[in-house]
């Protein structure tokens, strides 16, 4: 009945009909509704059978195969190409990793005097993995009111942080620490880590030599292959600075094990820590704090601010004692002082943290003057027969201005003097003539000059084992055209054969630069460190002396000089020295600077003459005035050093 009354809609519609319980292959159904009787009709034969087109049936194909190749790519990148890379992720949330320290190496003197301590103090931490988020600012309150703490600057502090763990407390006080012990369970989150601290004991005595200690860097944190964390400090100056890799620990460390919300499952210890090896010095602290004691004292006098004094062992290269004045409480760095305290030392105008003795470049005076008439022997310009006269002055003709020639000054009206005596009573008008020439006498001219005093180690570090040495600069005509945009005359001969000009040197270039005239002919490498030890003072290495040029010398020529140093001492300008207990020899120098009236004033000792034990050197800047202020700090010093 239903087919029947139907059956010419269908035809009209050009549906086909059949009976089969099958479906072909190529025929897909969609259901559809058919005219507006459907509702009438009540019967789900009411849909119509509708086959897609091949166009179509591809095009579906197609894209479930395209999805299930992005899928089964996707699942193979994550599985296969970064599945070791993920599994690590995971590994490293799920467990951390805490260090153990152990000690810093320590610093001795030569006699094993310490001079560097090791102390411990107290961290509290708050670690945010440990705290659930919705109560971490109730947290934060709680431990801000039992220690006292500001809350809403505990807050910043934490939130603001990048790291799970924010130091909130350093150098916890021992009444803390035992509240902590005894409620331990009520503050889950916080722990305490001991931490390692430097005790300088007089440290402006030594701040420049030992240094200081400080926050780690990103860079050095980075190329740190693991040894360090954030929260480490290292070496920021001096030896424990340059000696940071021997000094350093090798932590060990604690592995952690957290679940899925933070909370530590176990620990366990990966590797135990290494201590720090430590350090000899050549250094004599007795001699180090008379040094700053006497220098102290001739710069309160002298109304002066700034001095540096070095002195090394003419036989080692080992530096027994280094002193920049003014020095800096380098306990300031020890992560236990208020940050407000190192400000005011970087806003000091007297620049207390700079090293004097090897960043300090200075016009050097007179000091050149051995150096330059070595020169001259050497390279046959004079004998040590030849003598020149020095009226108190050098005058030399003017092309541009004949009627006005130019007049160079000595200090004094010397009469007839040989090397040894320009040497002993400093004159101007001896060296001007060896070193830039004058009528028919050749000199050395810049070429000669700045091949030995390179030869002596100046215009490039002495390699001493101390980071931020300055090479200083020795002139040259190429230079002056290039920067100055002038040419090079006899005037700049002159100078720099005095000392003065463009010419500049670090003290312990100066110092360096005297070994080979006290030891006869070795110029070697300044050393700090005499060796390392371990924990229990046993040698681990010795520092040998490294000859950094031999055999430059012509004896017989250095002995002239030599010689003219000790003459010096015996009727030069030197002469204070000569009371005291062994013989020694001397050269005394004063620089002119810009400021007016003003000059740096330097001696450099050597002693005993025969079988020199000592090469002192001492700088005080800006002295007011021409005065000998150096040579008192010298004879005290030297008086001390031979009596005791």
């Amino acid at each position: 009945m239903f087919e029947s009354q139907n059956s010419n809609k269908f035809n009209n519609l050009k549906v086909r009909l059949t009976n089969k319980a099958d479906i072909e292959p190529q025929e897909i159904f969609l259901d559809r509704i058919t005219l507006n009787r459907v509702e009438e009709m009540g019967s789900l034969e009411q849909k119509i059978e509708v086959p897609l087109s091949r166009r179509t049936f591809y095009g579906l194909l197609f894209s479930v195969f395209a999805l299930m190749s992005i899928l089964f790519l996707r699942s193979f990148q994550l599985q296969i190409i970064h599945g070791g890379e993920y599994a690590r992720l995971a590994e490293r949330n799920k467990y951390d990793f805490l260090s153990i320290q152990a000690s810093r190496g320590v610093i001795y003197d030569s006699n094993f005097n310490q001079i560097v301590f090791n102390d411990f103090y107290f961290t509290l931490i708050f670690d945010k993995r440990e705290v659930p988020e919705d109560i971490m600012d109730e947290r934060i309150r709680e431990i801000a009111t039992v220690f006292n703490l500001d809350y809403k600057a505990t807050k910043e502090l934490i939130k603001s942080s990048e790291s799970d763990e924010v130091i909130i407390m350093r150098d916890i006080d021992h009444e803390r620490l035992v509240l902590l012990e005894v409620r331990s369970h009520d503050f889950p989150g916080i722990r305490v880590e001991k931490k390692l601290s430097r005790n300088y004991p007089d440290p402006e005595i030594f701040s420049h030599l030992v240094g200081y200690m400080g926050k780690i860097s990103p860079e050095k944190l980075s190329s740190s292959d693991g040894r360090y964390s954030i929260k480490d400090y290292v070496g920021k100056s001096g030896l424990e600075k340059y000696y940071e890799d021997v000094l350093g620990v090798i932590p060990g460390r604690i592995r952690i094990e957290r679940n899925a919300v933070g909370k530590i499952q176990s620990e366990e210890v990966v590797s135990l820590a290494e201590s720090g090896k430590s350090l000899v010095l050549w250094l004599d602290v007795d001699l180090q704090k008379k040094i700053y004691e006497e220098v102290e004292k001739i710069l309160n006098d002298i109304g002066s601010k700034n001095a540096a004094v070095v002195a090394i062992d003419p036989r080692t290269g080992g530096i027994l004692a280094m002193v920049s004045y003014p020095g800096f409480d380098n306990n300031l760095f020890s992560g236990k002082r208020d940050p407000k305290d190192i400000q005011r030392l970087f806003k000091d105008p007297r620049n207390p943290l700079f090293n004097r003795v090897i960043a300090g470049t200075y016009s050097v005076g007179s000091i050149i003057k051995p150096i330059i008439g070595l020169a001259a022997l050497q390279e046959g310009i004079v004998t040590a027969a030849n003598r020149f006269y020095s009226a108190g002055y050098l005058t030399i003709p003017n092309p541009w201005n004949p009627s006005n020639p130019a007049r160079f000054a000595d200090n004094n009206a010397h009469g007839w003097v040989d090397v040894k005596r320009a040497i002993a009573v400093s004159s101007n008008v001896y060296f001007y003539i060896v070193g830039g020439g004058h009528e028919n006498q050749p000199g050395l001219g810049s070429k000669l000059i700045k091949k030995y005093l390179n030869l002596f180690g100046w215009g490039s570090k002495t390699n001493v084992d101390l980071p931020g040495e300055k090479e200083g600069f020795v002139p040259t005509p190429e230079w002056k055209i290039d920067t100055i945009g002038e040419p090079w005359r006899m005037g700049d001969n002159y100078n720099l054969s005095i000392g003065q000009g463009y010419l500049s040197v670090t003290p312990l270039q100066v110092a360096t630069a005297f070994v080979p005239i006290a030891n006869k002919g070795n110029l070697l490498r300044p050393m700090v460190v005499k060796s390392i030890v371990d924990e229990n003072r046993n040698i681990i290495e010795n520092k040998e002396t490294e000859i950094v040029r031999d055999n430059f010398l012509n004896p017989i020529h250095l002995n002239t000089i030599r010689e003219g140093m000790r003459d010096t001492v015996i009727y030069g300008s030197g002469r204070s020295l000569n009371s005291l207990p062994v013989k020694a020899a001397a050269k005394t120098g004063t620089a002119q600077i810009p400021k007016a009236g003003h000059y740096h004033n330097w001696v450099t000792v050597f002693a005993p003459y025969d079988d020199p034990e000592i090469v002192l050197v001492i700088v005080i800047e800006e002295v007011r005035g021409i005065r000998v202020a150096t040579l008192p700090v010298a004879k005290e010093i030297l008086q001390w050093y031979f009596s005791r």
